[in-house]
């Protein structure tokens, strides 16, 4: 889609997850408290930069972790770092593997993921007062940024950190583990990690025209193995974070640059349309329209 706009300013969003919501990732730090339509995100918005491109950070459970998944406010989180002009959303994610061959430590650039949440908001049109007019029946046949990741695949080679260029993330209800019976069944879906937090964060990110990108840091092979030396727990998966946690900063440090290095305006632009495409207004507000421009139905 060609456009005659001039280059629009990039400017990155960061929901860490867990064991990656330090804001010492930010350089020139500064809090900005927030409201939204939808009521109050995790946290403050931490504003900064990473090799002088504007970045604004966001604690996904909040800084202390006290916000379970089901209790995030994910439209809030996705709406705030959009009012405050973010273009991208790059994220983070602790996860179970599903894969032998994915190990705890391991990044997996996810491109595709499996929704298994029942209690969440899953779209801005919600036919609420304040919120967007109409229902939006988004594609998500690509709920990932292609774009970023390349990028993030590219430095994740050039740092010589492990990790897998795909993958699809199974995302449950929690707070609990998954059973085994559960855990099994994953698998044979075709499920390669699995978390509490990915869906709907990726949709609202979508259906707001941001680019989005999340990687997924193996702690644990959740419980489909056997041997009950590998089963997921709260302790086993903290041994896992630091390592994790470190390889992500190195990751986002090394990849937000190249972001802001790229000319986006087509991208934003397509992502705009197909979201604008995508709404079926109320036939009241289309008849309106057609008379405010003549049209004859």
């Amino acid at each position: 889609m060609e456009t005659n706009s001039a280059p629009r300013k990039v400017k990155i969003g960061i929901i860490g997850g867990s064991g990656l919501d330090n804001p010492d990732i930010l350089d020139n730090r500064r809090e900005k408290h927030v409201d939204t339509p939808y009521g109050k995100p995790s946290d403050a918005l931490i504003l900064g930069d990473v090799a002088g491109v504007e970045c604004v950070l966001l604690a996904r459970h909040g800084r202390g972790h006290t916000v379970m998944p089901t209790n995030i406010n994910f439209r809030a989180n996705v709406h705030a770092l959009k009012a405050e002009g973010c273009t991208h959303l790059v994220v983070t994610t602790a996860c179970g593997s599903l894969r032998e061959d994915i190990h705890p430590g391991d990044m997996v650039i996810l491109d595709q993921f499996i929704d298994r949440t029942t209690k969440r908001a899953a779209t801005f049109y919600d036919g609420n007062p304040g919120s967007p007019v109409g229902v939006c029946h988004l594609p998500m046949d690509t709920p990932f940024c292609p774009h970023i990741r390349k990028i993030l695949i590219n430095v994740c080679k050039e740092l010589e950190i492990r990790h897998h260029e795909s993958g699809t993330m199974v995302t449950i209800e929690g707070p609990r583990f998954s059973s085994r019976a559960e855990s099994k069944m994953f698998r044979m879906w075709g499920g390669d990690v699995i978390n509490m937090t990915t869906v709907p964060e990726v949709a609202l990110a979508k259906e707001a025209g941001m680019c989005y990108a999340a990687v997924a840091m193996a702690t644990d092979y959740d419980c489909w193995k056997e041997d009950p030396g590998h089963h997921v727990s709260v302790d086993a998966v903290l041994k896992v974070f630091k390592g994790n946690a470190d390889k992500g900063i190195r990751i986002f440090k090394a990849a937000i640059p190249q972001i802001a290095q790229r000319d986006w305006t087509a991208v934003l632009e397509e992502n705009r349309g197909l979201v604008t495409s995508s709404v079926i207004q109320p036939p009241s507000l289309i008849s309106a329209c057609m008379q405010d421009t003549g049209t004859n139905t």
